[in-house]
């Protein structure tokens, strides 16, 4: 009891009150102020730590990451069996004729134009084909490179170990997009993946 009465005389009532309100003037406990001043410390360390040194991907930057690798997984599965139809079916899509542009212009326009309509190359835009106008033969063509018929390369080089299989099916898919597919009548040949 003596203890009780000790507590109440340490107590000091401050001079304010609020409608018959008086605030006792006593010490925060120290367990509590360790907590917010931990609390305070533990956030700007974790702020500094994982917005200003950036040691994890973002969510964003994973997401990415994981479509791209589907995307590429899906391609490939694509690029396994690419035929007359899927090569005509790419030429449909803005996506692939996009990609395909972008590879034509800056691999492509030297010999063929930028109209596709030809110069040192041959004209891509009309109906004479002289190594074959099947989506799947203008894709070997780009891959292996045009020969004369005695076997000699001419002015074309074989693109397909620079380029992949996949710019060269986005750049067939580019050519076509300038044709209907009533111009150049698709065959069921099969192209190996490379």
């Amino acid at each position: 009891m003596s203890k009780n009465k000790k507590n109440e005389n340490s107590i000091r009532l401050l001079d304010h009150e609020y409608d018959g309100i008086r605030e006792y003037d006593q010490h925060l406990p120290n367990w509590w102020l360790f907590t917010l001043y931990g609390a305070i410390v533990f956030s700007v360390a974790n702020w500094f730590f994982y917005f200003q040194t950036n040691p994890f991907d973002t969510d964003v930057t994973r997401l990415h990451a994981e479509m791209k690798v589907l995307q590429n997984a899906q391609t490939a599965a694509s690029l396994k069996m690419l035929n007359d139809e899927v090569l005509w079916k790419q030429s449909r899509n803005p996506d692939f004729v996009e990609a395909g542009r972008a590879t034509f212009t800056t691999t492509c326009v030297p010999c063929h134009g930028a109209q596709l309509l030809g110069g040192i190359g041959p004209n891509l835009t009309d109906k004479v084909w002289i190594h074959g106008g099947r989506p799947t033969q203008m894709f070997n063509t780009i891959v292996k490179g045009a020969y004369a018929p005695t076997g000699e390369p001419t002015a074309m080089q074989a693109w397909g170990p620079i380029l992949g299989s996949r710019k060269i099916a986005e750049l067939v898919a580019f050519i076509l997009s300038h044709h209907d597919t009533i111009e150049i009548q698709p065959a069921e040949t099969s192209v190996p993946a490379q």
